[in-house]
């Protein structure tokens, strides 16, 4: 618009007196109301979303707000994704809960301008806690300094990393989920995009553990011991080799392990094949390892559970204990104070293999195996299982050993068996056949019994009662004259009445055992009476124990254990018996550990035996090292000075990536993965020469132990079950560049046995291709929620949807020519045409992506004619 022109002199004064009356009313208004009444207020913040990523935990899209680069996370959101107590005040002006227990309880105050943690104040800036309608956000760094909630914001990809030291709920949360998952493993459908199955290599070497160990006495004595357990694929097959050597013994081969093992899960006929050193659960005592073959169809994995039954057993104080069953891990737990612990063993069906491995809290250089066997074994309704076992013991005499073990599901509460056991080395009843039988009485009563010709009857039966009370009986009686175990009792019982107790901060368990054994020569009875407990970070043991032979015989001692950790990583273990049969104080033991070094242990042991007149004085020192385990002791005793050392290890070798990691952990039977992401420019699924890797992959896994290798940008996977199938989630944004994306997130791997297996994940590079359809007008206006198709020659591979503007984008077509339409099913029912009918582009290949834009169509309405209307002409040309 051209300026006024204006000629008249007292026309411009009058003009210019308007104006300034005009003026002076506008400023006047202008500071009487708001401005928001004239126009429209430019928020400070952004609302929008991120994606947060929790180390440990795994990823999920959270509120925030943004301003200057500076993300503001929403208290509750994120709170309640880590499963931390919190809840808002009717005005959302402050949040108040209780950070990681009851006694740390927290108050954000946006009024006060404050955070409250337990006893101590953080003042807040005016800029730190921002409110709105819907409630407190937080300035990301402010969670870092007050909660120990390291956050890093990425702006360009719209990302939080969430990285801390505490064990959060919601981490606690899925470390329970997972053993609950391994439980019911078996039976639980994992739902993928797509499926890696099991490979049966005709030869590889995978992994190695390796341990040496020297002692030295000052009187002169010196030995030193070497194990070596190799480990790999031969034939298909697991091949695993364990050698021993001692200084002070000859090399003898039944003190070696050796055994090949051929897996097949999907095979119900023939599930398991092993030969070398197989495992027997045999009736007779057998004391040298048995050399032969076995057969079996019972599955290595984890059935489903229908009951619990409790275990309990003693080991070193504070050592962790692993419990698993048939090679699958389902629960862990740390020893009390003296030793003791127990779990809740799930009952599964089919035939189960315990085995408890223990850590000793310097180093898995103290880490053994045991074997258990399962008083109950229960199968589904008509299902067969059978194990069939011969070979000869290594016992100097040549033994011949044969098992044949059969079970079926009568029914879905009983379950029977039968078979019979052979070995040479028995004078009388050589082959003792046998029955079995496990009956689910009542949802909480189960009863075993079974009876071998010429051995034993023996019966079992386990009660958890309303209270929580568990209450077990077990009866063994032996046959006269019996050979085939290694023992003269004619009679065993045993009664057990156990409990938990799980209260706030208090935890506990308690038991009331009572075994007695009926010799020839008389009977013995033993008592146990046991209370665990832990209690503010204070664990104690109190068990008090009877002997009573013959009714002439008594002795009658408690043991009182106690372990607690101070300030600066002390923990202190004491240790007392004290004998009431004599009134005085059998033995006295003291023990003081020092973590030092972030990675090792100092630990300083005393003890005393007022009875045997013997003391010890120990120190020791132990290194948990990323690529091995050192430890050095010197024990001091009555008979001298005894000077221990201590190396061990592990090694998994990759022959494709040519990828050797040693580490402190043992790798012999486990598995692992290698996952590999790169970029796939030709979009063909396969790495071809010339795609590069690329980092930055974040995934989770139900299990294992992840690793990211920096220097090859893989990321590396360990501790895994062979025999399992995996669910490997990657994460779609995880890259910086949006071009880069994933075509399977959800993957299901098997795993192998002595193996690290490659996966290798495609990442295809997607260009966009963006435009504009319009109305033909007068203004050309854009016309939206118009279908734009994409064609590579006349297949359909995507398609989008304009917006209310006429403008639309898409993301996800690789390199290759293309050709872009309007759906024509879409103009058919509106009745209109478009021009130009389809625009061909092309797109090249790249690693960072391309933009493909102004592709514009033009949709006009179809004139009318006497015959009807004209069909519109669009689609791949």
């Amino acid at each position: 618009m051209a300026d006024p022109v204006v000629s008249d002199p007292h026309q411009l004064q009058r003009f210019s007196l308007s104006a300034a009356a005009f003026s002076c009313i506008f400023v006047l208004i202008f500071f009487l109301f708001p401005a928001a009444s004239f126009a429209q207020k430019v928020p400070e913040f952004e609302e929008t979303s991120v994606y947060l990523n929790v180390s440990g935990l795994g990823g999920e899209e959270l509120n925030v707000l943004i301003k200057d680069e500076q993300v503001y996370l929403s208290v509750t959101d994120l709170f309640e994704y880590l499963k931390i107590k919190n809840q808002i005040s009717s005005d959302q002006s402050s949040v108040s809960g209780f950070f990681l227990n009851q006694n740390n309880t927290y108050v954000i105050d946006k009024t006060a301008g404050r955070i409250i943690l337990q006893n101590e104040t953080y003042i807040l800036n005016a800029d730190d806690l921002i409110q709105t309608l819907t409630g407190l956000y937080l300035k990301s760094i402010v969670f870092g300094k007050v909660f120990g909630l390291n956050c890093s914001f990425n702006f360009r990809s719209l990302s939080v990393d969430l990285k801390t030291k505490l064990d959060l709920p919601a981490i606690r949360e899925r470390r329970l989920e997972l053993i609950r998952s391994n439980i019911g493993k078996l039976n639980r459908e994992i739902i993928a995009d797509t499926t890696i199955g099991r490979q049966y290599p005709l030869f590889n070497f995978g992994a190695a553990d390796w341990s040496v160990s020297s002692t030295q006495q000052d009187h002169g004595l010196q030995n030193t011991m070497l194990n070596i357990r190799l480990g790999g694929m031969l034939a298909g097959g697991e091949t695993n080799a364990t050698l021993n050597y001692n200084t002070q013994q000859s090399f003898k081969l039944n003190q070696q392990n050796y055994f090949w093992r051929y897996v097949n899960n999907d095979n119900k006929a023939l599930r398991q094949v092993i030969a070398g050193n197989i495992p027997v659960q045999s009736i007779a005592s057998l004391l040298a390892p048995v050399v032969g073959v076995q057969l079996t169809n019972s599955p290595t994995t984890v059935r489903r559970s229908f009951g619990t039954y409790t275990l309990a057993d003693h080991t070193e104080p504070e050592w962790i204990v692993e419990l698993y069953i048939n090679n699958v891990l389902v629960d862990y737990l740390r020893a009390d104070a003296s030793g003791f612990f127990t779990f809740q063993v799930p009952m599964v069906y089919g035939s189960s293999a315990l085995q408890l491995r223990f850590y000793g809290p310097g180093g898995e250089e103290r880490t053994k195996e045991q074997n258990l066997s399962v008083p109950y074994n229960f199968l589904p309704k008509t299902e067969m299982e059978y194990t069939l076992s011969s070979g000869i013991l290594e016992d100097g005499k040549q033994s011949r050993f044969s098992r044949v073990d059969l079970k079926y599901g009568l029914s879905r509460i009983l379950t029977i068996g039968s078979g019979a056991e052979y070995l040479s080395s028995l004078s009388r009843e050589s082959t003792m056949p046998f029955i079995n039988a496990s009956l689910r009485a009542a949802p909480t009563l189960f009863l075993s019994g079974d009876y071998t010709y010429g051995v034993r009857t023996r019966a079992i039966m386990n009660y958890r009662m309303p209270a929580d009370l568990l209450f077990e009986l077990d009866y063994i009686r032996y046959s006269q004259g019996q050979q085939a175990i290694y023992q003269n009792a004619l009679e065993e019982r045993k009664a057990i009445l156990s409990k938990q107790f799980l209260k706030h901060d208090f935890a506990g368990f308690t038991r009331l055992s009572i075994d007695q054994v009926t010799y020839p020569q008389g009977k013995q009875m033993l008592a146990d009476l046991l209370f665990s407990g832990t209690w503010q970070g204070v664990n104690c043991n109190l068990t008090t124990s009877s002997i009573l032979m013959n009714q002439s015989y008594l002795n009658v001692y408690s043991n009182l254990s106690l372990s607690w950790r101070i300030d600066d990583g002390y923990t202190l273990r004491p240790q007392v018996q004290y004998g009431y049969t004599n009134s005085n104080i059998n033995s006295f033991k003291f023990d003081l550990e020092k973590q030092v070094f972030g990675k090792g242990f100092l630990d300083l042991t005393f003890e005393s035996n007022f009875n045997t007149h013997t003391r010890r004085f120990g120190l020791s020192l132990h290194f948990n090292l990323s690529s091995m385990r050192a430890s050095f002791s010197a024990q001091q005793t009555n008979s001298g000075t005894t000077y221990t050392q201590s190396l061990g290890g592990g090694v998994i070798y990759d022959s494709k990536t040519n990828n050797l990691n040693f580490n402190n952990r043992n790798n012999v039977g486990r598995g692992g993965l290698i996952v590999y992401p790169y970029l796939d420019l030709n979009s063909n699924g396969r790495r071809d020469p010339g795609e590069p890797k690329i980092a930055g992959l974040n995934l989770k896994i139900n299990g294992g132990r992840v690793q990211n290798n920096v220097r090859d940008t893989t990321v590396q996977i360990f501790d895994l079950e062979p025999y399992t199938s995996y669910l490997l989630e990657l994460n779609p944004n995880s890259f910086d560049n949006i071009a880069w994306q994933l075509e399977n997130a959800a993957i299901k791997v098997a795993i192998e046995p002595n193996k690290m297996k490659l996966i290798e994940i495609p990442v295809k590079v997607s260009a966009e291709v963006s435009g504009n359809v319009y109305r033909c007008n007068n203004d050309s206006t854009g016309q939206g929620r118009i279908i734009v198709n994409f064609y590579q020659g006349s297949k359909l591979v995507g398609h989008t949807i304009t917006e209310s503007d006429g403008y639309f984008s898409f993301l996800g077509l690789t390199s290759g020519s293309y050709t872009a339409c309007v759906d024509p099913i879409q103009l058919d029912k509106l009745k209109m045409t478009a021009w130009p009918a389809s625009k061909s582009f092309v797109i090249a290949t790249t690693t960072q992506g391309t933009v493909v834009s102004n592709i514009e169509f033009k949709l006009q309405q179809l004139p009318t004619t006497k015959k009807g209307i004209n069909k519109p002409q669009s689609g791949p040309q």
